[in-house]
């Protein structure tokens, strides 16, 4: 249970990033803040900040959308002992966490520029990705009514 609230704690902060960084692609606020590196700017406007068709912070606003609802979804009491989930958040993570190893080789290697927002987002997907790994390990909740005592009776 604790991997999954931390899982929708790291991916609202990550949704908040991505959404950022999507604003920005989309002409909102301005000049990106990121300190005097102005690496940022020069990773945002590259012809590698697109893909297929839409700004790559889409997707992370998209991918963080997902594993934050997944994780909230499986915090119900009713799904909080079926390991799938942990499948399912796994899965997701190790998709959004493949997709950053990509993006940051761009970034290092054919850009020759740090993002900063963009390495807080590496960041949040890699403890996802970490965290959805270790729940995996983790054993499953008893939530079967089988294993409580019995109420007491009232009549008694």
């Amino acid at each position: 249970m604790r991997a999954r609230q931390a899982i929708a704690v790291l991916a609202l902060v990550g949704l908040f990033i991505a959404l950022y960084l999507w604003l920005h692609a989309l002409g909102y606020g301005g000049a990106i803040k990121c300190g005097a590196s102005g690496g940022c700017e020069t990773v945002q406007t590259s012809r590698w900040a697109v893909f297929l068709g839409l700004p790559v912070a889409f997707y992370g606003v998209v991918g963080y959308f997902a594993l934050l609802v997944v994780a909230v979804v499986a915090l119900r009491p009713a799904a909080l002992g079926d390991r799938a989930w942990n499948l399912v958040l796994c899965a997701l993570a190790s998709i959004g966490f493949l997709f950053t190893i990509y993006l940051t080789y761009v970034e290092l290697f054919l850009i020759h520029g740090i993002c900063r927002w963009c390495v807080g987002s590496a960041v949040v997907i890699t403890l996802i990705w970490i965290t959805s790994l270790l729940s995996l390990r983790s054993p499953a909740l008893r939530t079967d009514r089988e294993a409580l005592p019995p109420p007491p009776d009232p009549r008694a």
